[in-house]
């Protein structure tokens, strides 16, 4: 779409140098040259002839189509009003993958009439570089089963919050309907009134069930003449169509890689960031993958603390039932969501017991990527972001939780024109700032079915527009598979480093191979209606989350369940308000009569991991220099001080005080790892059990101890968050290394774990003192 009028002026407010458009760095200062494609929408358009330039800016290069020769400046729109056509656009923000949004006003027009959208343009670096992207009708004969299903979900997404603009119709006309591999994207928005029904909708799709693929066309018949007869509304069409994708998905072949990588950067003295899996890993699996970034942000040495706290809670998303079919979209999307607040939770508690206050208060920005079966979920919170990378284009999947995209969610300003306030960049959520009451984390759900790169970074590499610079470089020659997932990974940072360098970066890059065959028997349209879970599945189900309950001191022994979608039967709902109202009525009754009960029980299998489902639970406080506690189990010390410092606990010897044993805290470690690491003495034993006396001399192990008996004044050490569920009750302070009860028996707990608990130690690191932007 070269046009000899099309000079593009140089970016750089030191330089503006006049460059060609085919330049893609400017000749004079090497600033990279944004192309800026945009859609006009408005009135009278018609009157202007192609390769003429609107305001000494804006250069039409197609009907309707215009290029902005001047990228660095802000678009001119202070004088032009928010308007009832302008705001649908800015309040869609949140989807503008597929809703376009308003770059400006084309100037000169008095009634500012004319707007100025980012047009679905095919991207720099690519063949078709500066082309519309073709419509849906014309591309959906060419298209895959898989592909055909995934744009019709993707329509039926968008139903309800167009509807809620009064924007709905946009997706009635075809032509509006643009695709870019398997994106579809919105050309423009379009208002009607009367709203249109999901009836019309059904009407338009029944037109492309001729050039659908056999495996689905019986089923898209049978979908459109149920939203024809008002038998679905948007909600269970979307379910529908998930049913099919998911069914499509049985016949495509995953590959995914992963590669990360965190710097400190040339100017920072120390790292906040942190990535899961570890930094310098590549990975390759056909099974559920995860992917983590934070930046840290916040307090003296606290953006490190919070960030590691975030990866190690989050992390444990890989034991969420992931290959179970039973497990929905919604409710994978709730769990997400519940380990952001774990998370959270975990980081505010740290803040608390460390009396943390203002701009003191650490916190950690998050971006996650997990990948389930023929779906890549994306979780954000803050401004680390992902982006998604095909061969056709590079784009930016998640919006900041800045004050800037705040301005444009609430309609009060164009994006680019709130990026020049004030303050645009502060952050408005970040994990452990606020409580989970609070916290609105985002997650995005994406069908894979081409070949492609999930790109997670933290800012240090995207501010400035780096991915946007660099993308058809360094990424786009990864999804061909010319460059390997880690070389693309260092170039990045390298490139970070030397392009920004002000900051951290990291960088967790998932490439997705798929390979999809069409399936030979159609799609069944048994699949349009609620499935049936007979008592096997639900059994099947059940065993699932059996396998991971909870062993938090203070956590309930309820287990969260995946219930079927069907709901139970109305005959059914007096007996269980009943059983409901006795249940309470007896729990009330036990609570009066039995306080005793009230203490919380030991856990019968000792070896169950932690539920990654379990609601949040509070940090306990931490411990300090001088502290005396009783603990109720018996405990492994770590005898070799010097595994503290050389990391090597594996070689050093352990030792086990038994059950109500008495000690002091006499020394603190600070590990960013696993919490902070505490040198215990062992001072006495109050009330202990049979098979042990209370002198150093006659001080015996039980028969099935594992560790050599530490003798009455010696010292080991212990990481803190082991040693805490195994406190019986605190003493107090003292400066003596005697035993502070002589002649008295303490409450006795109840039966310990038939299992001792280890040490495990990390080194520590050096962080750096961060403010948070609030």
């Amino acid at each position: 779409m070269q046009n000899e009028a099309a000079m593009l002026q140089c970016p750089n407010e030191y330089c503006k140098a006049v460059n060609d458009e085919r330049d893609k760095y400017c000749q004079q200062c090497g600033t990279f040259l944004p192309k800026r494609y945009l859609w006009a929408v408005g009135s009278d358009i018609e009157k202007y002839q192609i390769g003429e330039v609107i305001a000494q800016r804006y250069l039409l290069i197609s009907e309707r189509v215009f290029l902005d020769t001047k990228p660095g400046l802000p678009p001119e729109a202070q004088a032009c009003e928010i308007t009832a056509t302008t705001k649908p656009y800015l309040r869609l923000i949140p989807y503008r993958l597929q809703v376009p949004q308003v770059y400006g006003f084309l100037p000169g027009r008095a009634d500012c009439d004319v707007l100025l959208l980012e047009a679905p343009i095919y991207a720099e670096g690519t063949p078709l570089a500066g082309q519309l992207l073709p419509a849906l009708a014309e591309a959906w004969q060419d298209a895959t089963s898989l592909r055909q299903l995934n744009w019709l979900w993707q329509i039926a997404q968008l139903w309800q919050p167009l509807s809620s603009e009064g924007a709905a119709s946009s997706l009635l006309d075809l032509q509006l309907l643009r695709v870019e591999g398997s994106l579809v994207r919105l050309l423009q928005l379009r208002s009607q009134q009367p709203q249109p029904t999901i009836a019309e909708l059904g009407r338009l799709w029944l037109e492309l069930i001729d050039q659908a693929q056999p495996s689905i066309a019986e089923f898209l018949a049978q979908l459109c003449h149920s939203m024809i007869e008002g038998n679905l509304n948007a909600d269970s069409l979307t379910t529908a169509l998930d049913r099919g994708l998911t069914e499509l998905g049985r016949s495509q072949v995953r590959k995914l890689v992963i590669s990360t990588l965190t710097d400190t950067g040339p100017t920072r003295q120390r790292n906040e960031d942190a990535c899961y899996p570890p930094s310098g890993t590549t990975t390759t699996t056909s099974a559920p993958a995860v992917a983590i970034v934070c930046d840290g942000i916040g307090g003296h040495e606290g953006g490190s603390v919070a960030s590691q706290l975030a990866i190690d809670t989050l992390q444990q998303v890989k034991q969420l039932p992931l290959e179970d079919i039973h497990l929905d979209a919604m409710t994978l999307t709730r769990e997400l969501e519940r380990f952001v607040r774990i998370a959270n939770d975990r980081i505010n508690q740290r803040n608390d017991n460390e009396q943390r206050f203002g701009r003191q208060r650490m916190g950690t920005t998050l971006v996650m990527a997990v990948e389930r079966a023929h779906e890549m979920y994306i979780t954000h919170v803050g401004d680390s972001r992902a982006y998604w990378i095909t061969r056709t284009g590079c784009h930016q999947l998640t919006l900041d939780d800045d004050v800037a995209s705040r301005e444009v969610r609430l309609g009060y300003s164009l994006y680019r024109n709130a990026l020049e306030q004030a303050s645009s960049g502060s952050l408005v959520q970040a994990l452990g700032t606020s409580s989970s009451a609070a916290l609105h984390p985002t997650v995005q759900r994406f069908v894979l079915d081409e070949d492609c790169i999930f790109l997670l970074c933290s800012d240090g590499l995207s501010d400035y527009d780096r991915v946007e610079e660099y993308w058809d470089t360094v990424l786009l020659p990864a999804v061909n598979g010319s460059l390997k997932e880690a070389d693309a990974v260092t170039r990045l940072v390298e490139m970070s480093n030397s392009q920004n360098g002000h900051d951290n970066v990291t960088v967790a890059l998932v490439r997705c191979t798929v390979k999809y065959s069409e399936p030979t028997n159609p799609l069944s349209i048994a699949l349009l209606k609620e499935p049936q879970f007979d008592d096997r599945q639900n059994t099947a189900i059940a065993s699932q989350h059996d396998l991971i309950k909870q062993d938090r001191a203070d956590t309930s022994t309820r287990k969260t369940v995946l219930l079927p979608t069907q709901r139970p039967k109305s005959r059914l709902l007096l007996p269980i308000l009943l059983g409901t109202l006795l249940l309470s009525l007896g729990g009330g009754l036990l609570a009066y009569f039995l306080p005793q009960f009230h203490r919380r029980q030991p856990l019968n299998n000792p070896t169950t991991l932690p539920s990654p489902l379990a609601s949040p639970t509070a940090t306990p406080t931490p411990l300090s220099v001088g502290t005396l506690v009783q603990i109720n189990r018996q405990i492994n010390l770590e005898q070799n001080p010097n595994a503290i410092a050389t990391n090597v606990a594996s070689q050093s010897q352990l030792a086990q005080v038994p059950m109500h044993g008495i000690l002091k805290v006499t020394g603190k470690k600070e590990n960013l790892q696993q919490g902070d690491l505490l040198r215990l003495k062992f001072l006495c034993v109050i009330n202990p059990s049979e098979n042990f006396n209370t002198t150093a001399s006659n001080l015996q192990l039980p028969q099935n101890a594992t560790a050599q008996l530490l003798q009455l004044g010696q010292e080991g050490w212990i990481e803190q968050a082991t040693l805490l569920p195994n406190i019986e009750k605190t003493l107090g302070q003292t400066k003596s290394n005697s035993c502070p009860i002589a002649n008295q028996s303490l409450p006795t707990s109840e039966s310990p774990l038939n299992r001792p608990l280890t040490l495990r130690n990390a080194g520590r690191k050096n962080e750096e003192k961060r403010s948070l932007s609030f």
